[in-house]
């Protein structure tokens, strides 16, 4: 299996900043994409950021100058810069990997367990 472990969530005041990061490990044969979704308190997950293998990014419109996503292919590990944080960016965050175990295993989406985000006013 493939283990997903997040780390770098928090409370945090408004304007200030936070890094995430996610460590991939377990039975990897190779990984795809990588990103961030989130979840607010009565809401439903949305995507924040996601890296390709070649370092292609994209991001959702509401962080996009605020946060970077970047990886870290040798390392297993992507990370999310969250910069001028505002209290909408109050949510988990979860890590999301797409890759394979094997050779001819099939692509498939792991998950983190999640990281909380706070940002007070």
């Amino acid at each position: 299996q493939v283990q997903l472990v997040e780390s770098g969530g928090g409370l945090v005041q408004a304007g200030g900043s936070l890094r995430l990061s996610c460590v991939a490990s377990g039975s990897i044969f190779s990984i795809n994409t990588m990103g961030w979704y989130r979840q607010a308190p009565g809401k439903q997950r949305e995507l924040v950021a996601v890296i390709t293998s070649g370092g292609r990014t994209n991001y959702v419109d509401s962080v996009k100058g605020r946060f970077t996503i970047s990886r870290d292919n040798g390392k297993n590990t992507v990370y999310l810069q969250m910069d001028s944080l505002k209290t909408e960016d109050t949510a988990v965050y979860y890590c999301n990997a797409n890759g394979r175990r094997y050779y001819n295993d099939y692509s498939r989406d792991y998950w983190g367990q999640g990281t909380k985000v706070t940002v007070s006013s």
